[in-house]
């Protein structure tokens, strides 16, 4: 049987603010399977974000195990770290961080630069992503000229440019009404499935959960 795509155990996060010591993960376990995505539950200020921050090997701090592709990221030096984060993972926020001065093929194709891949096979694969998200007409144009629906398809482009084995997703259509949000959510779903990947995704939004392949609920500190 193939290992999931991630397993975390016992991870912990804690946080000194005013002398006063706040637990905001206090001991969460989850397993991710190939190919499964997953819906993370969870109001504002429950932890999600941390919980994606960890997974993401964006910092440090936590306590317990991190195994992303079989890899314990806690035994990983920095560039290590920095190798499985470039390879392994894809990341969407709330807010699209697109590079201004770059038009939608080519933030597509800058992370696929940042791994040496030849400029004609990065333009290639970013055509094809944007092709499928119905942007095809839209790859020259930059972030100022498109809405925000079209700026999110490109950032979930992006996040699958380099095919990770598993798309981290921070609240992907919060700054999205809720008709754009369902348009986004849905190619988003539908792109992660025809690429093979698998997803966390962090969301506060019942009705976009249930979309997915597994609800898990971030309740003071612990899944449920």
């Amino acid at each position: 049987m193939n290992e999931p795509v991630l397993i975390v155990r016992d991870l912990k996060r804690a946080f000194t603010q005013g002398g006063v010591t706040i637990e905001v993960l206090r001991g969460v376990n989850l397993s991710i399977a190939r190919g499964e995505i997953v819906a993370l539950l969870g109001p504002s200020g429950s932890g999600k974000s941390t919980l994606l921050q960890a997974v993401g090997l964006l910092e440090g701090g936590f306590e317990g195990s991190i195994r992303i592709l079989g890899e314990e990221a806690a035994k990983l030096g920095g560039d290590e770290r920095t190798r499985l984060r470039r390879d392994a993972l894809g990341f969407v926020y709330q807010f699209h961080h697109l590079l201004p001065d770059f038009t939608a093929a080519e933030n597509v194709m800058l992370p696929q630069m940042v791994r040496d891949v030849a400029d004609a096979v990065a333009m290639g694969r970013a055509a094809d992503l944007l092709g499928a998200l119905g942007l095809a007409q839209r790859m020259e144009h930059k972030p100022s000229q498109l809405s925000g629906g079209e700026q999110q398809r490109v950032a979930v482009a992006r996040a699958l440019a380099n095919r990770p084995a598993l798309v981290l997703a921070d609240e992907p259509t919060g700054n999205l009404d809720e008709r754009t949000a369902d348009v986004v959510i849905d190619e988003f779903l539908r792109l992660v499935r025809e690429e093979g990947s698998s997803a966390l995704v962090a969301t506060h939004n019942e009705r976009l959960a249930a979309r997915m392949d597994r609800v898990v609920r971030l309740h003071e500190g612990l899944l449920e």
